[in-house]
């Protein structure tokens, strides 16, 4: 296996996962929390979850694009100190399903609603606690030349077309549903 598609396969005690790390189908999203095409991508991924169940391994990388997106780096921020808390996919969809209020006052918002320690949070928020994390993601993403969100590996491979439902499970099945 070569360097690169191992870095495109979920890691344990790295990544944030959702299923089992040995589910027959791996689905990796590079994201951005205030990239509305990542806000697209988080209803398809969750449709395919819907439909893939026990035998879809999903991974979340932070790919904040601070350059864009003004909230994206406090956003991804929340997101792990949501994680240091136990509630990284709360925070998680939280920030999706609310990507036009990301503002500090929101995410505290947000973490005082996922009955999390608030000021903890936004203190590590507002210091970049998890910058390393994230950074760490970013890194990551950029040896596997992602350059815009959302991007998908499958299976450990790039997926370079427009990201559908369906397009997305028949390339981590093999089928043309």
């Amino acid at each position: 296996m070569s360097k690169a598609q191992a870095s495109t396969l979920p890691i344990k005690g790295q990544d944030h996962i959702q299923g089992s790390i040995d589910a027959p189908y791996k689905l990796i999203e590079y994201g951005d929390y205030q990239c509305p095409y990542c806000g697209d991508a988080y209803e398809i991924v969750k449709q395919i979850q819907d439909r893939l169940g026990d035998q879809l391994c999903f991974v979340f990388r932070n790919f904040p694009l601070v350059e864009m997106h003004e909230y994206a780096e406090h956003a991804a921020e929340a997101a792990e100190a949501a994680d240091a808390q136990g509630r990284f996919w709360e925070m998680h969809d939280l920030l999706f399903e609310n990507q036009g209020d990301l503002t500090d006052k929101d995410i505290q918002d947000y973490a005082t609603e996922l009955g999390l320690d608030a000021k903890r949070l936004m203190s590590e928020v507002r210091t970049g606690t998890h910058a390393a994390r994230i950074k760490k993601d970013l890194l990551s993403g950029m040896q596997n030349d992602v350059n815009g969100t959302p991007t998908f590996f499958v299976n450990g491979e790039p997926f370079e077309d427009e990201p559908t439902t369906e397009d997305l499970i028949a390339a981590l099945t093999g089928t043309n549903e």
